[in-house]
């Protein structure tokens, strides 16, 4: 769906006013939501390592979007873009938590390095962009805003699948600090989400080299209709409009075929 087609069907601009960051804006599920919110009314911060994809979305968006190159993986990183994103939008009070990356890494073929890139943009990089963003979120909220925290984990949290079990490992860490950090928020009125969605058509899977691993995506890519970024967009953009006072903690999202 392009950003006319949302302009187009949606009604009125529910988030005007609204100061979001996304993460992985580079494309796939980020720059799709980065689309989608911008559409809707909001200004929203485009953070990711590829610089070039970043300015030719900015450049879509127009003055909604501010392009900042950020490695999650990075803490040096994460506090540059942090700091740009002050000094250029003002005080954010929306996050989607979307960079990471899916390899295959079957454990008995210790790729070590596989494992900690995981770990280190899935998970740490998650932690890092809420500690970055989180005093924002908090005085948005005190001063009577909405504020939100997406995080986007996958159903990869709580299934098995072979030569996956470190990035099921990362999204179930995800998930579960979601889960645990809400206790926290949540009184504070910030809202905490986190999305699990079943396979999505992204460049996500292109990252995959393993032979065993990509066979499996193939046998699932020919065995039913995936979910498309424009999907998980739109939930994303759904859940962030409802009222103040309304929050969904958790939400699966499964291609009909999926099981």
């Amino acid at each position: 769906m392009t950003v006319t087609a949302v302009q187009t069907t949606s009604a009125g601009l529910p988030l005007t006013g609204r100061v979001a960051v996304v993460t992985g804006a580079s494309s796939g599920i980020g720059a799709a939501t980065a689309r989608v919110l911008a559409a809707r009314g909001a200004r929203v911060a485009l953070l990711a390592r590829r610089a070039d994809r970043l300015d030719g979305l900015a450049a879509e968006l127009g003055e909604a979007a501010l392009p900042v190159r950020v490695d999650v993986a990075d803490p040096a990183s994460v506090e540059a873009g942090a700091a740009r994103i002050a000094d250029g939008l003002g005080r954010v009070d929306l996050v989607v938590n979307n960079a990471g990356v899916m390899l295959a890494a079957p454990f008995a073929d210790r790729r070590t390095g596989d494992w900690q890139r995981m770990i280190d943009t899935n998970l740490t990089g998650a932690l890092r962009v809420v500690d970055a963003f989180l005093p924002d979120l908090l005085a948005a909220a005190a001063d009577g805003r909405t504020a939100d925290l997406v995080n986007i984990s996958s159903v990869a949290a709580h299934a098995a699948f072979p030569s996956f079990a470190v990035y099921c490992a990362t999204k179930a860490a995800v998930s579960h600090f979601s889960r645990n950090l809400r206790t926290e928020l949540g009184p504070r009125k910030v809202r905490v989400t986190t999305i699990e969605p079943g396979l999505v058509a992204t460049e996500l899977q292109g990252h995959v080299d393993h032979p065993d691993a990509n066979a499996l995506i193939d046998d699932w890519r020919g065995a039913f209709d995936w979910l498309s970024d424009a999907d998980l967009a739109e939930l994303v953009a759904f859940t962030v409009a409802r009222p103040r006072h309304v929050n969904f903690p958790q939400i699966v999202v499964m291609p009909t075929e999926q099981v």
